[in-house]
């Protein structure tokens, strides 16, 4: 396989195998390598070959990708999670280095996550599929960076009690999350008043109100200030991102709904505010790049160099906030009540988000209809507070299946 521009990471340069050169290194699983979180993730592997080895990597169906990254980093064990991309990927096994074990499915994330060799498994793929292997983690030993809010979200409760019993650090890869840890790090939770996190606003923080209606999918993937993938971009655009990221938050740190708010920031350079009892704030402050949450995350507790150039205050012209108006925003309102409501109601959230997200992409549904669409399918399905995994899981499946139901009533 020829490698493309696109694919390489500069000057990457694989450390030494003998033993002195590597036995600091921290042996890294990424699980949604070929995403965008994967590809500041490898800008960050590259720019440490000294501290950081990739041992791992996965993707949903990119696997000519994850073969380019896996000859480049001389990675052995690769998983591709969808079927028929992993029987491409069988069949042009020679693509991938010599002695690569190939992996499919659900089950081939898990046996990455809890792969011997590894000391950290960064996920950060799409949507639930990272919450069995990121349980699988935990129970190996491993730390956990986590870039997949929506593992949380869906089933915060266990995550985070597997996460005590195997006493292994689970470490925000979430900008905004990552920020909040910054800054609470050697702070007691019992002095923090609340968290405030910042949102951009998306693609239509500025537009008319009565634009909305007509905006297009095109419009909608296009930020103002990060690269990301489609779903969280829309995600952006809606503040569901944001409603995501405060029931996150609630599991994160142990807060209750109240303590958990946001405004909106355009310039996305202040990522946190913590205040606390006494008044006093501190905040988190870099460029929008993931690197520098990803790099902080795998290197923790250690500071290094980032890959990316710093604030230029200089260049700064100012900070601007605003309060967030939730009648514009409603998918906000929605996740404040499903957090207030606490049980299943943020995974059933979470799930007809996700399905009314990617019908509005496929041009099923208008944009607005996205919270609508939400909002039924929560009034729909009981709520309640679950004992086990299953009973989310369960819950999760019939969220999507009413969803999906629904979606078609709310075509133009």
């Amino acid at each position: 396989m020829a490698f493309h521009g696109a694919l390489r990471y500069p000057g990457y340069k694989m450390a030494s195998t003998g033993t002195s050169s590597t036995v600091h290194r921290k042996r890294v699983v990424l699980l949604g390598a070929t995403g965008s979180i994967g590809e500041n993730t490898l800008r960050v592997i590259t720019a440490h070959p000294d501290k950081l080895e990739l041992v791992a990597v996965a993707a949903r169906n990119n696997w000519p990708k994850l073969a380019a990254i896996a000859q480049q980093f001389n990675v052995r064990h690769v998983g591709v999670f969808e079927d028929s991309a992993f029987a491409a990927a069988r069949r042009n096994a020679g693509d991938f280095p010599a002695g690569t074990r190939l992996l499919g499915g659900i089950q081939g994330l898990i046996e990455l996550a809890r792969l011997p060799d590894a000391d950290i498994v960064l996920v950060a793929v799409v949507g639930t599929t990272g919450l069995e292997p990121a349980l699988a983690a935990l129970a190996a030993g491993k730390d956990l960076a986590l870039a997949s809010k929506e593992i949380l979200v869906l089933a915060g409760k266990f995550v985070m009690a597997a996460a005590r019993k195997h006493r292994v650090k689970l470490l925000p890869v979430d900008s905004e999350h990552n920020a909040v840890f910054q800054c609470l790090e050697g702070h007691p939770n019992a002095g923090v008043r609340r968290i405030v996190l910042t949102a951009s606003g998306g693609a239509f923080r500025d537009w008319p109100a009565e634009k909305l209606a007509h905006v297009t999918p095109a419009d909608a993937v296009k930020h103002p200030n990060w690269s990301m993938g489609p779903k969280i971009t829309v995600d952006s655009a809606t503040l569901a991102n944001k409603g995501l990221e405060l029931i996150e938050a609630q599991w994160l740190f142990g807060l209750k709904p109240a303590q958990c708010t946001t405004v909106l920031h355009p310039q996305s350079i202040v990522h946190c505010l913590v205040e606390f009892n006494d008044g006093a704030m501190l905040a988190q402050l870099s460029p929008p790049s993931m690197t520098f949450p990803i790099q902080h995350a795998l290197l923790h507790p250690e500071r290094a160099p980032g890959v990316d150039s710093p604030i230029d205050f200089t260049r700064l012209v100012g900070l601007e906030f605003r309060p967030v108006d939730e009648a514009r925003f409603p998918m906000l309102r929605l996740a404040r009540e499903t957090m207030a409501a606490g049980g299943v109601a943020p995974a059933i959230y979470n799930a007809a988000n996700e399905l009314a997200v990617a019908a509005f992409l496929d041009a099923t549904i208008p944009f607005l209809a996205i919270p609508r669409v939400v909002e039924q399918t929560l009034a729909t399905i009981k709520n309640f507070e679950p004992t086990d995994l299953a009973a989310v899981l369960a819950v999760d499946a019939e969220a999507r299946r009413m969803t999906a139901a629904a979606i078609p009533r709310f075509a133009p």
